[in-house]
C-alpha cells in the first residue's frame, strides 16, 4: 500500500500518531510518505491537534482518507494497541533530537477547561520510557499529571537511573507537590531540558503555588528553573495580572495562555491576547506594568 501523511498543524512539533502509524505501516512493508497533494496514494491519514488550525482544503486524491486528532475533537478515537504501542517513526521529524511520547494517560483532575478528563478520563499507566526512547537521551513528555500515578513516579525514577534528559511539557501540578515535599526532592535528581513546568491558572491555588516553590528551592531547584503556565480567562486579568508579579517576585517565569472556548469556538479576546504579549515578551514585562503597556 501507499501510505500518505498529513501533519494539519504543521511541522513546528512532532505529530506522534503519525509518527507511530508510520512504523506500523513500514513494519507491513507499505510505502510511506508526506502527502504531496500530487500523487494518488491508497490511503492518507490526517491529524490535526488544535482546534483552531484551519483544515487541510485540499481534495485528497486517494482511496481512504481518516482525520483523527483532538483538532477534530475526536475525543473518544484512539490508535490499536499494535499501533499505539510502538516505537515512533522518528525518521519524519529529522530535525527533532529528543523522543516523545506519554508514560502515563489521563489525569486525577476534572478542570472545566480541559479536555483530557473527556479524551482520556482518570489517570493509568500507559508506556515504559524505553517503549519510545529508541536510544535516545533526552525526551519530550507530554502526561497530564505524571506525579500523580505511582506508575509515573517510578518512571521517573528509571528515567533518574538511565540519565534521560526530560520536558513534562504538559506541567506538573504543583498541589500535589506542596502536598508531599518528597516529590520536589525527587524532582531534583532529574535532569531536565530547560525547565519544570507547572500550572497557576487561578489564584485560588497561590497558596499551594508558594509551597511548592518553597519546596523545590528547598530541594535545590532554582527558581529560574521554574516555568509556569497561566490561563488568561476573559474578565479575569486582573487576576492573571496578580498571578504574574507573584511568579515574578518568587523568581520564576510566567507565561500566559489566552482560554479559547473549544466547545463553542470561541476565540480569545483582543485583551486576553494583549496580556498575554505583555507577560511574554520579558523585555516588555520586566520593563512596565500591565497598565503601562501600549502593545
Amino acid at each position: 500500500m501507499k501510505i500518505g501523511l498529513i501533519d494539519v498543524d504543521g511541522h513546528n512539533f512532532p505529530n506522534i500518531a503519525l509518527m507511530k502509524l508510520s512504523a506500523y505501516h513500514k513494519g507491513l512493508g507499505d510505502t510511506v510518505d508526506w502527502y504531496s497533494g500530487i500523487e494518488h496514494f491508497d490511503c492518507v491519514y490526517m491529524s490535526k491537534v488544535f482546534a483552531f488550525t484551519p483544515d487541510d482544503s485540499r481534495v485528497i486524491q486517494a482511496d481512504e482518507v481518516i482525520k483523527g486528532g483532538s483538532g477534530y475533537k475526536l475525543f473518544n478515537q484512539w490508535l490499536p494497541d499494535e499501533v499505539e504501542h510502538i516505537c515512533p517513526d522518528y525518521s519524519l521529524y529529522p530535525t527533532y533530537s529528543s523522543a516523545y511520547g506519554f508514560l502515563t494517560r489521563g489525569c486525577v483532575n476534572k478542570c472545566s477547561f480541559c479536555i483530557v478528563p473527556r479524551k482520556e478520563g482518570t489517570i493509568r499507566k500507559h508506556a515504559d520510557i524505553t517503549e519510545f526512547l529508541d536510544g535516545r537521551k533526552s525526551a519530550i513528555l507530554m502526561d497530564n499529571n505524571v506525579i500523580a500515578s505511582d506508575w509515573g513516579l517510578s518512571q521517573i525514577e528509571k528515567i533518574i537511573s538511565l540519565k534521560i534528559k526530560v520536558d513534562f511539557n504538559q506541567g506538573i501540578d504543583c498541589r500535589l507537590i506542596a502536598r508531599d515535599k518528597s516529590i520536589a526532592k525527587l524532582l531534583k535528581r532529574v535532569s531536565w531540558i530547560r525547565y519544570i513546568r507547572m500550572a497557576y491558572d487561578n489564584s485560588a491555588i497561590t497558596e499551594e503555588v508558594k509551597t511548592a516553590i518553597a519546596y523545590l528551592k528547598e530541594a535545590g531547584i532554582p527558581a529560574y528553573k521554574m516555568f509556569f503556565y497561566m490561563l488568561v480567562k476573559d474578565g479575569q486579568i486582573e487576576d492573571a495580572e496578580m498571578r504574574a508579579l507573584n511568579l515574578d517576585l518568587l523568581g520564576c517565569t510566567p507565561f500566559a495562555m489566552p482560554y479559547r472556548d473549544l466547545d463553542n469556538d470561541t476565540p480569545p479576546t483582543e485583551e486576553q491576547k494583549r496580556f498575554a504579549r505583555w507577560v511574554n515578551c520579558k523585555a516588555v514585562f520586566n520593563s512596565c506594568t500591565y497598565g503601562e503597556y501600549k502593545g
